[in-house]
């Protein structure tokens, strides 16, 4: 980015909404089709390149394990059911190998991803 624009604090204020999604931030000039051009007082100021939807997975456990401060394999069974249904509010299962995918960042089988999945509350044992 250009200094100007690289300073600019409409660009400082959404860095961390864009950094959670697994976006990109770059220069407005460098913006492709797909890319979300953000204007500031009629000027644009940054353009947003959005994850590839298969990278949000990814970038989701990744973000799950900084804010537990462990591996999520790590954690305790009502806490991977919360993750679990936060995983789902999120679509996380609508991805291709999602299951699968969580199942492994969890250290648990499909088996167990499904019965986290079909539980009304967290209150049952497994």
């Amino acid at each position: 980015m250009t200094g100007d624009a690289a300073a600019h604090p409409f660009r400082t204020a959404v860095a961390p909404l864009v950094d959670a999604m697994g976006g990109e931030l770059i220069d407005p000039e460098r913006a492709e089709d797909g890319d979300v051009v953000l204007s500031w007082e009629g000027r644009e100021v940054v353009a947003v390149r959005l994850p590839r939807l298969s990278a949000s997975l990814g970038h989701m456990l990744a973000d799950l394990e900084r804010r537990h401060g462990r591996p999520l394999a790590e954690l305790d069974r009502r806490t991977k059911q919360s993750v679990v249904r936060g995983l789902e509010e999120r679509g996380a299962f609508s991805l291709r190998h999602g299951v699968e995918t969580v199942a492994a960042a969890l250290g648990v089988s499909r088996f167990t991803i499904y019965n986290y999945l079909n539980r009304t509350d967290g209150s049952e044992s497994s």
